[in-house]
């Protein structure tokens, strides 16, 4: 069912208060770089959703389809800049899965304490904003256990929200099958409800998936944390907050 304009600009104040105040938490020190570009990440693509969907309440003359054309390449302009570097992050980690690697952990280790090890220091990466050593350490975790729903999880919405920005329809596609795993195996999982859920509601068309992923979501008892990463998606959506 299509949204009311005045129920679009209402999104689109939302989202755009969502950018300010990863912003300024950002320089605030109260998020992470890697946790402020998620959060500008899945603002981004939401604003241009927004914007599409405004466009096509408004009239289709010429003029206004090249309106709308040019605001959507100004759009694209600005996420691919925005996560640029991540991209490439992306790739490089992404080059790795394909390709595969030989034994990287010791061999006096067995392989569910080497899933821990990576586990713990991509978790200590992340809290430093080392994104490129986090990827690599998640890519070895995915080598060593497939089905591990964390590195599924990370890796699934960096995917999608990248390949989002960058208008990399494959890259999208690899996100949104890790986050589809993830779920998959951990059903119970607050963390991946959270994502396939955001990546969900970033998608047009997809609304419905994604007020019913955020409602599991909500009754698995997410962290606050997780309620604030989830708190716009949440008022937009007409779920409650806590």
């Amino acid at each position: 069912m299509k949204r009311s304009e005045n129920q679009l600009r209402d999104e689109l104040l939302l989202r755009q208060a969502s950018l300010e105040d990863a912003r300024r938490e950002l320089e605030a020190g109260e998020l992470t770089p890697i946790q402020a570009a998620t959060i500008e990440a899945r603002e981004e693509l939401a604003l241009m959703r927004i914007h599409r969907e405004l466009d096509d309440l408004a009239s289709g003359s010429g003029a206004k389809r090249q309106g709308r054309q040019r605001r959507t390449s100004l759009l694209v302009v600005g996420l691919v800049c925005l996560l640029t570097v991540l991209v490439i992050v992306l790739w490089h980690s992404l080059s790795l899965r394909q390709a595969g690697s030989q034994d990287t952990g010791s061999i006096t280790l067995s392989r569910s304490q080497e899933v821990t090890q990576y586990l713990t220091a991509a978790q200590q990466d992340i809290a430093s904003a080392n994104v490129s050593a986090a990827l690599q350490a998640y890519e070895y975790v995915l080598q060593l256990a497939p089905t591990n729903v964390e590195a599924l999880t990370e890796t699934g919405w960096l995917d999608f929200s990248a390949g989002s920005s960058a208008v990399n329809p494959s890259l999208v596609s690899i996100g949104e099958t890790d986050l589809t795993d993830a779920i998959r195996y951990g059903p119970k999982n607050a963390a991946a409800r959270l994502y396939y859920a955001m990546a969900a509601d970033s998608t047009p068309g997809n609304q419905k998936v994604a007020k019913a992923q955020f409602t599991v979501f909500l009754a698995l008892h997410p962290s606050p944390a997780q309620l604030e990463v989830a708190r716009k998606d949440l008022l937009a959506l007409g779920l409650p907050t806590s």
